[in-house]
């Protein structure tokens, strides 16, 4: 529980993020908007600007620092993971190609049988 009195974020962060969301939405329009006016290159760097201005203000909040710290946590993380060797990723997928091949040669001689016996019993022809 935290004590009372202490924010854990500045009183500052709703307006922060509010105008994060209007930079990315203006950088969004712009380089729609902007269009006919301007070639890609130029609409792509406000674009890439109103996204960077957007972050940059995000970062500035307690909910941008705990995302930024909960990424290089994730970060730390991954590096930690083993990853299989290609031989073992290859086993692996020829044994799952193999199953799903089998499964469906199951599923499609039980739908056979299935049919068969509704043409058996209904006096239809096959």
């Amino acid at each position: 529980m935290e004590p009372q009195g202490e924010e854990t974020g500045s009183r500052f962060d709703t307006v922060l993020l509010v105008a994060a969301l209007v930079l990315l939405i203006l950088g969004i329009a712009a380089y729609y908007v902007l269009d006919p006016q301007l070639s890609k290159l130029p609409r792509l760097g406000l674009l890439v600007g109103g996204v960077v201005a957007a972050v940059a203000l995000i970062y500035r909040t307690a909910l941008g620092r705990e995302v930024w710290t909960a990424l290089v946590g994730s970060r730390a993380e991954l590096r930690k993971v083993v990853w299989p060797t290609r031989q073992e990723t290859l086993q692996t997928t020829l044994v799952i190609a193999t199953f799903v091949v089998f499964m469906a040669l199951v599923m499609w001689g039980l739908d056979s049988a299935l049919l068969f016996g509704v043409h058996k019993i209904t006096g239809g022809s096959a």
